[in-house]
């Protein structure tokens, strides 16, 4: 006997083709919810994402008795799935556990009870969403990829329509200069949140096997689909006018580059240059309709957006050396429209809100954080009870929830203590993304979900996002898909050896 045939043995009969399990589809609707509900911010939306959650997880654990690949020693005898899921599984849901065990102790001095049940729901569903998926293989973690890029590609959709057609359920004026897409969760930066790790893991789910994944036959055929899927994430990006997104974008292509390595950084360009400068074209035309000061433009916007994704799929389908020639072409003209139109009043607007890093907005959050944080060093002020002021350069006085900031903000609200805690999940997170590269993905897959995890974790310095439920609800999603697999067998046996 081989152990190819006590691994057919052993492994339970898996789902029929095409279908996901009740859990994953529960962890699906969750997603939906959340994306449709202003990303669960507020309390009818988070207890929804919540629950929904609880229910995936609750139809997750008879799976876990189901037994796993048989071992060497007793082919026949299948080997429980608990031991290897205690090993590669327990340290993020502790540390979730820690971390909002903490919140709620130190809610129990400060009050806000409400505020630390709710930053304990967010820390369940990014611990539940991780357990759910790592019990499945990777045919499911394929579909679900291709399940969230595609959700994503309709958020995209709304947050473009936001701004060509002045929708203010899609749209909002920012400091009354210019309008930024926001799409279904009505908030610009958590928008780009969402749709810039999306992206990463649609563009890297098309890339051939990286190093540490497993090749699949049919893996990532080229689809015009799946092509404008990654068009109109990046479309999206652009129309949020994020510039933490944009960095969190470069910070997520730099970590594809890396897992794809010599053999596989070209693929990863190829993947990625048509939907980028596609997006591009898409934006800039898309660039008229952003100041306030002036009307819109959603005809110019139409046919920003048709243009952009005539280049996207050109550049996928055409021969190498012509798609080489007329991404060149697309973007020296690109720029040269651009430039033709710098000395305008909508471009100065532009400029003088997007192309500056500075903020100060930000900067007088930071420096009002500094001063609770050395009220209270140790245990901080308890979720939800800081409020940040200090003067503005007119003189006068500004307040505000939240620093822009989650891991100054986590300093603030719990301590010293907190933030060692978020530090052990942070470190509980790699762990567990480095075990997974001892099991099957398919091509792209863990690729792309590790630089989610990084394109996301890079966005979390800049804005306020793990108030906005369904990010960390993604964050558990990425972090399943880049995860051991206990529904896949371990890369350590060959088939047709002896036993």
């Amino acid at each position: 006997m081989t152990v190819s045939d006590a691994t057919r043995l052993a492994r339970p009969a898996p789902d029929r083709p095409g279908t996901l399990p009740a859990a994953v589809l529960a962890l699906l609707a969750a997603f939906g919810v959340g994306v449709v509900a202003q990303g669960g911010y507020y309390p009818p939306g988070r207890v929804a994402v919540t629950a929904l959650v609880a229910v995936g997880l609750v139809a997750t654990v008879p799976g876990l008795r189901r037994g796993v690949p048989a071992s060497a020693e007793d082919p026949l005898r299948p080997r429980p799935a608990w031991p290897r899921s205690l090993a590669d599984g327990w340290p993020v849901p502790a540390a979730c556990a820690a971390l909002g065990g903490w919140a709620l102790v130190r809610a129990g001095s400060a009050g806000g009870y409400p505020a630390a049940a709710g930053a304990v729901a967010t820390l369940f569903c990014l611990a539940g969403a991780f357990l759910v998926l790592r019990g499945t293989g990777p045919d499911v973690a394929e579909r679900v990829a291709g399940v969230l890029a595609g959700a994503g590609a309709l958020v995209a959709v709304t947050v473009w329509l936001g701004v060509a057609w002045r929708l203010p359920r899609f749209a909002v004026p920012v400091d009354a200069q210019l309008w930024r897409g926001a799409g279904t969760l009505t908030y610009p930066n958590a928008a780009a949140a969402l749709l810039v790790p999306l992206a990463l893991l649609a563009v890297a789910a098309e890339t051939a096997a990286v190093p540490g994944t497993t090749a699949s036959p049919g893996a990532a055929p080229r689809s015009p689909a799946r092509v404008a899927i990654r068009y109109l994430l990046l479309v999206g990006v652009g129309a949020t006018l994020s510039r933490a997104g944009l960095l969190a974008l470069a910070v997520g292509l730099i970590v594809l580059a890396v897992l794809a390595g010599a053999a596989g950084v070209g693929e990863t360009v190829r993947r990625a240059a048509g939907p980028v400068v596609g997006a591009a074209v898409a934006t800039a035309a898309l660039a008229p309709s952003f100041p306030v000061r002036a009307q819109p433009h959603p005809v110019l916007a139409a046919a920003g957006l048709l243009a952009g994704a005539a280049v996207a799929l050109g550049a996928e389908f055409l021969p190498r050396r012509v798609r080489a020639a007329a991404l060149t072409a697309a973007a020296v003209l690109l720029g040269i429209a651009v430039s033709s139109r710098l000395g305008t009043g909508a471009a100065q607007d532009f400029l003088r809100d997007r192309w500056s890093l500075s903020s100060s907005g930000r900067s007088g959050a930071a420096g009002a954080a500094v001063d609770l944080i050395a009220a209270r060093p140790l245990t901080g002020t308890g979720i939800g009870q800081a409020r940040f002021l200090w003067r503005t350069p007119d003189g006068n006085g500004q307040i505000a929830l939240y620093v822009h900031d989650e891991y100054l903000q986590t300093l603030v609200d719990l301590g010293a203590i907190g933030l060692a805690l978020l530090l052990a999940l942070l470190g509980a997170i790699v762990f567990t993304v480095r075990r997974g590269r001892a099991f099957p993905h398919r091509p792209g897959v863990r690729a792309g979900a590790v630089a989610a995890l990084a394109a996301l974790a890079a966005h979390s310095g800049f804005d306020f996002l793990w108030h906005v439920a369904v990010l960390p609800l993604c964050a558990g999603l990425f972090l399943g898909l880049a995860s051991p697999a206990t529904g896949g067998t371990p890369d350590t046996f060959h088939e047709g050896e002896p036993v």
